[in-house]
């Protein structure tokens, strides 16, 4: 199975908050993790923001970029899928990123031919949208 990350299920595996033992253990059956490119941006601004609003310190903050860093190289990296990421964000009503996170677990599942890609997110939303997709959803308590 391949683990893909959101950011919110990325940034479980760098600060711990709620849930995180059940990424970390997902983490650790998956045969791969994949996420997008644009997960780093979107890590590293989600730890300034909570820096800034006081949820975590400097040096909190400086240690989860750290484990961002020391992590990126062992993650498959899925590259943008603009047009297809489009198109989810008007079908489902996305975000930007957020489409272009189910369409890089999309096209992750079609380039293998199968359907071994666990999709993770702590986000309803997002995760309604990957399931109508016919993406797997991990989810606490749900399929592992």
């Amino acid at each position: 199975m391949i683990l893909y990350l959101d950011t919110s299920s990325l940034l479980k595996c760098l600060i711990d908050e709620a849930h995180t033992t059940e990424v970390r253990d997902w983490l650790d059956a998956a045969g791969a993790v994949a996420t997008s490119r644009v997960t780093y941006p979107e890590a590293a601004a989600a730890l300034a923001r909570r820096q800034r609003l006081g949820d975590l310190t400097a040096e909190g903050a400086r240690v989860a970029l750290r484990r961002l860093v020391a992590r990126w190289a062992g993650f498959m990296l899925v590259d943008l899928a603009e047009i297809r990421a489009g198109g989810f964000a008007m079908r489902h009503e996305l975000r930007g990123f957020d489409a272009v996170h189910v369409a890089a677990a999309v096209t992750l599942r079609d380039a293998g031919g199968t359907d071994g890609v666990a999709f993770s997110s702590f986000d309803d939303e997002l995760n309604r949208a990957a399931v109508s997709e016919g993406l797997i959803v991990l989810a606490p308590g749900g399929p592992d």
